[in-house]
């Protein structure tokens, strides 16, 4: 990946993050900024920002920050430089699946909850008069 460091700001605009939100995601050992400048300020890489992508994707499924913390340790385990043996990589890319499986749930879940609430909204829209103009 790109070895070009980024300031907060910058990873906070490309993840759509608050800066607070990083910086507990750090706090937390999510995530560690790569680098500091020489005047303290924290540098970022692409591979911090797809650890923060990954991060962010998982928050809306429920996911904790310790969940959160495995599933990274695990990928960071597979994606490594150091030899893993065949079971101890089957043991990873187990880990991997469950969250997957727990995702695919939670998306099964999000799916029905939209639906009611789109169902809802036409509900509502049915019982205003035609006259008024409808928000997108």
């Amino acid at each position: 990946m790109d070895d070009r460091h980024m300031q907060i700001g910058e990873v906070a605009a490309r993840t759509e993050l608050s800066l607070r939100t990083i910086r507990h995601y750090e706090e937390t050992g999510l995530v560690i900024p790569s680098a500091r400048s020489q005047g303290g300020f924290r540098l970022y890489t692409e591979t911090d920002v797809a650890r923060l992508m990954v991060i962010r994707r998982m928050k809306p499924l429920g996911f904790t920050l310790d969940q959160m913390r495995d599933l990274l340790d695990a990928t960071d385990r597979l994606d490594g430089d150091g030899a893993l043996d065949d079971d101890e990589r089957e043991a990873l890319l187990e880990r991997v699946r469950g969250y997957e499986r727990i995702a695919t749930q939670q998306v099964d879940k999000l799916r029905v909850q939209l639906a009611r609430a789109e169902d809802f909204a036409a509900t509502l829209r049915a019982r205003l008069p035609e006259s008024e103009p409808v928000c997108p």
